[in-house]
């Protein structure tokens, strides 16, 4: 008598892991790098003032454009300014004011937008919030340059600070800007805020 062979039931499929991989949150990885070149280059805690400055200007120029894509290009482009005017400038020029200048075109680009289609959808409804912040956050850098340089580093920090809650604010949202940004700058301006007070404090 042939033996029929058994049946043994299907194993059931695998599932897709679930725990997140290192790679998917490289952008706090990258952040932490950025902080540390930061921070190695810190003599005191005001020289993060173009760091601020750029960081606001990241997004004002996003939401201006209505691309969130080129918040990376923006980003690059904001480095590449502040090395080439430490560079060129020969310490005269401070980068603090040549990105805060890079914002008025992009203003002048965002209202005449705003006037062509006054009532688009968010994110970029809420222009005048992009604004405001732009305002906020360049002013504290660059009152930061016209005080005592301890004022000036908490100035600083603070501003970092409140950008990181921009921040945390826009990864929720995911929107005006691309996630991976928003990651890569909350974690860069939280731990250059804390590197800044501890430069300060131990000053």
């Amino acid at each position: 008598m042939t033996k029929l062979p058994e049946h043994r039931p299907e194993s059931p499929p695998s599932e897709p892991s679930t725990t997140p991989r290192i790679a998917d949150h490289w952008p706090i990885l990258a952040g932490i790098a950025a902080a540390a070149l930061i921070g190695l280059d810190m003599s005191e805690g005001i020289d993060a003032a173009p760091a601020l400055a750029a960081s606001a200007l990241v997004y004002f120029g996003a939401a201006a454009l209505r691309k969130p894509s080129t918040v990376w290009p923006l980003f690059f482009g904001s480095v590449v300014v502040i090395f080439a005017t430490e560079l060129l400038g020969g310490g005269d020029v401070d980068p603090t004011w040549v990105i805060l200048a890079l914002a008025v075109p992009f203003l002048a680009h965002g209202l005449l937008q705003g006037r062509r289609s006054p009532d688009t959808p968010p994110p970029y409804g809420g222009w005048p919030y992009h604004l405001i912040a732009m305002a906020a956050f360049g002013a504290a850098a660059a009152i930061a340059l016209g005080v005592t340089e301890t004022v000036g580093a908490y100035f600083v920090a603070g501003g970092l600070l409140a950008h990181a809650a921009w921040d945390a604010y826009h990864y929720r949202i995911d929107k005006v800007v691309t996630r991976s940004l928003a990651e890569f700058c909350l974690v860069l301006d939280t731990i250059v805020a804390a590197v800044i007070v501890i430069v300060t404090v131990t000053d």
